[in-house]
């Protein structure tokens, strides 16, 4: 029984090199275990984390997405007589950045809230998480999109005169037929500026000097302005994730220039890193 001055104990899979089956120990037996050629596979600590971060990635394709398919235009009676009117640009904005702050607060103390491979690789670069984290946080993060944008494709299968289209699911884009009809440079200029900002707001907030209560709600608003902006530009990625999700599904256009939405906010955010990490980082205690 663990008493309330201990720490509880963790458990960890271990698998010998020469052996296949998987064996639990705990964690006194680690250093034991090492010096015997053992390999970690699993760690429950490390799971938790990847799992929020794709339960908290799959909520922003569903929420945010969702928001713009289900809700975002108004219904003409047409199609379904009596159907609410639109939330419109400002309310897609909103379902995007009131998500980010629950999750904040909600997965927060687990993971640090990322659900953004923009995010966790500027993280890396920054010094402040793992490559191996790294690479947990990407995976689930792409698995938590790719089925949100499966619940949702679920959703609005059921619905009246539903049709993939070539943006379909709340896919990102540019150019003729994709809202405002921008060009790719337009489009690569928003996404990696505006995830540039969004990353220095988040290594303000999130640093020593920030105040720690208020950041979800400071990096909640930001994703909302961004929105306000991007969307008719790129629909607003700032996100590989939450870009790929869709991408799976919708296919044809949404996937050939699916491309951009991995690049650009990978950009954006690493110049953030350097820039944050080289001038602004607070120095010494």
């Amino acid at each position: 029984m663990v008493s309330s001055h201990s720490k509880p104990a963790r458990w960890y899979c271990w698998v010998p090199a020469s052996i296949s089956r998987i064996i639990l120990f705990n964690p006194d037996l680690v250093g034991h275990i090492r010096k015997n050629s053992y390999l970690p596979i699993l760690n429950y600590y490390h799971m938790k984390k990847y799992l929020a971060e794709g339960i908290g990635t799959f909520s922003l394709v569903l929420f945010g997405c969702g928001a713009a398919v289900v809700s975002g235009k108004t219904i003409p009676d047409t199609v379904l007589a009596g159907a609410p009117a639109g939330i419109g640009v400002l309310g897609i904005a909103l379902a995007f950045g009131l998500t980010v702050v629950v999750m904040c607060y909600a997965i927060g103390p687990i993971s640090g809230c990322h659900i953004n491979p923009a995010i966790t690789i500027a993280m890396l670069v920054a010094g402040k998480i793992s490559a191996k984290d790294t690479a947990g946080y990407v995976i689930f993060q792409l698995l938590g999109a790719t089925l949100g944008a499966a619940v949702l494709y679920a959703f609005q299968k059921g619905g009246p005169h539903f049709t993939m289209d070539e943006w379909a699911l709340g896919s990102n884009g540019w150019g003729p037929g994709y809202l405002g009809s921008y060009s790719s440079t337009s489009a690569f200029a928003a996404e990696a500026v505006l995830t540039f900002l969004f990353l220095f707001v988040i290594f303000g907030v999130t640093s020593r000097l920030g105040d720690s209560h208020m950041a979800g709600l400071a990096i909640g608003l930001t994703l909302v302005l961004i929105h306000l902006v991007a969307i008719p530009i790129t629909g607003t990625s700032v996100n590989p994730a939450r870009s790929f999700g869709p991408a799976v599904f919708a296919g044809g256009k949404a996937l050939q220039q699916l491309w951009l939405f991995l690049i650009a906010p990978l950009v954006g955010g690493i110049v953030a890193a350097f820039l944050w990490h080289g001038v602004f980082e607070p120095k010494g205690k």
